[in-house]
């Protein structure tokens, strides 16, 4: 029977700065607020994992083994605000990639959920009591498929405006991470908002 829940974080744009295609740790920084309000879920009980698009293997920008240096430093940023990352999933497919081997369409690449089912399968994840929280519809719509409730932090409020799907509905919007964490806090208490 699964008995946990879960927080599914995009990375780019929603865990940390956004630069695309990035394979440099160097570069990776957590967003101002997101440590404080992980460390806030963390203590209702929720564990953490990362499921990331990263379409830059399938491009040809960097190598999939490149990921792990950046697996690396995110849960180093993490552990050193008390923090622990469950897990770090990854998409490298892109269905119009240079690398053959991974130009493809797949279950994995958001919007699709596979990352998401696979993380609650392998650990033993309720995916009714847990949430997806990501700055594109893509995150949401994964969420969504996956059975979890979503947040959409849109700090520049644009992809509230392209909402076109059932799918694509977050359950709330938030416009930073601080404020996603609050919203799922107090659902968590009371069930609703």
């Amino acid at each position: 029977m699964r008995h946990h829940k879960a927080i599914f974080l995009d990375k780019d744009g929603t865990l940390i700065t956004n630069v695309p295609y990035n394979a440099d740790p160097a570069k990776i920084e957590l967003i101002e607020g997101v440590a404080e309000g992980l460390q806030r879920l963390g203590s209702l009980g929720y564990l953490f994992f990362v499921v990331t698009n990263q379409a830059g293997v399938a491009k040809g920008f960097f190598t999939e083994e490149a990921l792990t240096a950046v697996e690396d430093r995110l849960q180093h940023l993490l552990s050193n605000n008390g923090i622990a990352l469950s897990g770090f999933y990854y998409c490298p497919h892109h269905p119009e990639g240079s690398v053959p081997v991974y130009a493809k369409a797949c279950h994995c690449r958001k919007p699709m959920p596979g990352m998401l089912l696979e993380a609650a399968l392998n650990n033993d994840v309720r995916l009714d009591q847990s949430w997806m929280v990501g700055d594109i519809l893509d995150d949401v719509e994964a969420g969504n498929r996956a059975g979890c409730k979503t947040v959409l932090v849109d700090c520049a409020q644009h992809e509230r405006a392209k909402i076109s799907t059932d799918h694509q509905c977050p359950t709330f919007i938030a416009d930073d991470f601080g404020e996603a964490a609050n919203l799922i806090i107090k659902f968590t208490r009371n069930g609703e908002v």
